[in-house]
């Protein structure tokens, strides 16, 4: 007999088969081939990229050289963007000496002089002018993204266009208030621009694949997951993803104890979410629930049943329950592998092979 979801050691990830592909079809009918540049970080595995490009989706954005790597000698690297500032010209040096001999197209971002000098230290030539849309995170301001260009272009790099994230808008649960932000941000992107040039106007995420239109790419990574966090936005995608995990403990008081805990789940986004109970906390292996009232319930969102396991009222120790995470990217990194299920059976085990930093 093959492995069932009760034979697999706790905490696990699982995901349930039918509910990806679900996803994966929803997202390539509304952001169809180049429209959609899926970021692979929010799952760090190759099979699951390889689906996406089955889906039309051959470009691909990356957050760390090492998982540009990991595409690049999957056979993914049509078109990678590195998303992200590199100042480590050995690594850049290292990816572009490791792909040598692999069809592989590479772009950086860049929003400052330091990023360009870097750059132009490898063999590594295109670019994307970061701008800030409003996060406080990375990239140039808008007005100084012409002279960023000019300076690259001067300096032998290719300048294919801009990027510009508006992570502060994409988790906002007002649909319209969030649409009134990306507006503001993409102006401000679109005004970059103006002065920039080049083919490419790159932003957003799965909070605002269907609202922003002034991007010609959208940046998509936690839509084929999904977690507690976004599936408040009520888009059409399942929450495909949980950790599995045991009941270990129960007091006479009325609380319970599963063996999922700090490091198991990502926690930047708030508590995970079980089912049928109310998480009081998480520690280091643990998370403490309670069963819920009727009026602490949570919703259940449009958690994909085979992975939904909830918490009874005649829950025991020994009893499986899976926790929905409120944050999937930093979840699956702290995990080796996903368990992909069709019903109660495991059938198949994804590495998440683009772990880690190193190359």
């Amino acid at each position: 007999m093959g492995v069932k979801i009760h034979d697999l050691t706790t905490p696990a990830l699982i995901a349930s088969s039918k509910a990806i592909s679900e996803n994966l079809l929803t997202m390539s009918k509304a952001r169809p081939g180049d429209a959609l540049r899926p970021h692979v970080k929010a799952h760090k595995c190759t099979s699951m990229a390889k689906l996406q490009k089955d889906h039309g989706h051959l470009n691909f954005t990356c957050a760390t050289v090492r998982e540009a790597l990991g595409m690049a000698q999957a056979g993914l690297g049509n078109d990678l963007l590195i998303a992200n500032e590199i100042l480590d010209v050995a690594s850049l040096n290292r990816l572009a000496e490791l792909t040598t001999d692999i069809s592989a197209q590479i772009t950086l971002a860049v929003d400052s002089i330091e990023t360009i000098d870097a750059l132009c230290k490898s063999p590594i030539k295109q670019v994307l002018i970061d701008v800030n849309v409003g996060l406080p995170r990375c990239g140039c301001e808008p007005s100084q993204a012409g002279e960023l260009a000019q300076l690259a272009r001067s300096r032998g790099l290719l300048v294919r266009g801009v990027m510009g994230y508006e992570g502060h808008c994409v988790g906002l649960e007002d649909r319209s208030q969030r649409l009134d932000q990306v507006t503001t941000s993409m102006e401000l992107l679109i005004e970059a621009h103006r002065d920039v040039g080049g083919e490419i106007i790159s932003a957003g995420g799965t909070g605002t694949y269907d609202i922003n239109r002034w991007a010609n790419e959208i940046q998509a990574g936690s839509y084929v997951f999904m977690d507690s966090a976004y599936a408040k936005l009520g888009l059409p995608f399942h929450n495909s993803l949980a950790v599995l995990s045991t009941i270990i403990s129960a007091s006479q008081q009325g609380w319970m104890v599963c063996d999922t805990g700090l490091k198991s789940l990502g926690m930047d986004h708030g508590n995970p979410l079980i089912t049928g109970a109310q998480v009081w906390f998480c520690s280091d292996e643990h998370t403490t629930f309670a069963l819920a009232s009727e009026g602490e319930r949570q919703a259940s969102y449009t958690i994909a049943p085979e992975i939904e396991l909830p918490v009874h009222s005649s829950s025991t120790i020994g009893e499986k329950i899976t926790v929905i995470p409120a944050h999937i990217d930093p979840t699956i990194a702290y995990h080796d592998v996903i368990h992909i299920i069709s019903g109660d059976d495991v059938i198949d085990q994804w590495p998440i092979d683009l772990k880690g930093w190193a190359i």
